[in-house]
């Protein structure tokens, strides 16, 4: 380990853990992965061992061998040991939707601010230069009236993530889980969402949302991870006085994304700085967004 390595705990060892978060923390610069933790501590040994990294099942062993936690983890259980490694002085790197409900939301924001810590939700596309191109072109144009955004895959009728508990239950599917990437990008693009104005869920847990925005302007999504849809359709769009601008995923984005994460991640943890527009704040801000639009959808 380089002395001016960042010593980052990953918590979870599942397929995003394995194939995103470890080899990313690994091979970045400034992050050290040094210990992973698991519930099962075979798995966690056997994902650290192939990064040089010690595993355990201990979370206070975790928390005494490193300066920041990544999680890979279900909503509730990042957020029960997000809020307590927070008021351990850990910096957090945390999975979308950061909690499974606004409150429990909003009390790991209220520890992250009172604790002083750095934190980053791992939104991908935001990350992603093209994506940051895309932003800076916007907003240098101005303009913009609305926008839409759709993502419409079949990831839950086969394939990694077909079996993930939280995702296949009521309060999961598509809103919690490909919402916040969707609704982030509307946010920036056009400015604050400030109001869910419909939400309706259909059959195949097909999502229709509109979304007023400071500034005047009005989105839509359309969601789902139950469509016979091959290739995933996923497309940001903006319409306004200089036309109709689009955006989609590129293969290969989550590494790369990963990576500019995590040169942000650790500038923030050297300079001491806690503000970033993807910091734990914003993963509130998207959590009170998929509240809202469960109240309306009934």
């Amino acid at each position: 380990m380089d002395l001016g390595q960042l010593r980052v705990g990953l918590v979870g060892t599942g397929p995003w853990a394995s194939t995103v978060h470890a080899p990313g923390l690994a091979e970045h610069p400034g992050t050290d992965l040094t210990a992973v933790w698991g519930r099962r501590a075979e798995n966690a040994r056997a994902l650290a061992e192939a990064h040089g990294a010690v595993g355990t099942n201990d979370l206070d062993e975790l928390f005494s061998q490193v300066d920041a936690l990544a999680f890979a983890v279900p909503p509730a259980a990042q957020a029960e040991i997000a809020t307590r490694a927070a008021a351990a002085g850990k910096h957090l790197i945390l999975e979308k939707p950061i909690a499974p409900d606004l409150a429990r939301a909003q009390r790991l924001a209220d520890a992250v601010s009172r604790a002083g810590v750095a934190s980053l939700v791992m939104l991908t596309l935001r990350f992603a230069q093209q994506t940051r191109d895309w932003l800076e072109d916007l907003a240098r144009s101005g303009g913009w009236r609305g926008g839409g955004a759709r993502w419409l895959s079949g990831a839950l009728l086969g394939g990694r993530y077909a079996t993930s508990a939280w995702r296949l239950d009521a309060a999961g599917g598509a809103l919690a889980d490909v919402g916040p990437h969707a609704f982030d990008l509307l946010d920036a693009a056009l400015g604050r969402i400030t109001d869910v104005l419909a939400a309706h869920r259909g059959p195949d847990d097909l999502w229709q949302l509109m979304f007023a925005h400071d500034g005047g302007a009005t989105s839509t999504a359309t969601l789902s991870l139950r469509l016979p849809v091959q290739p995933t359709v996923v497309e940001i769009a903006v319409y306004g006085e200089h036309g109709y601008r689009t955006i989609g995923r590129k293969p290969g984005t989550a590494g790369e994304s990963y990576t500019a994460l995590l040169d942000d991640f650790a500038a923030m943890v050297a300079s001491g700085t806690t503000k970033h527009p993807c910091d734990v704040h914003r993963g509130v801000h998207l959590s009170t967004l998929i509240e809202r639009a469960r109240e309306l959808a009934g």
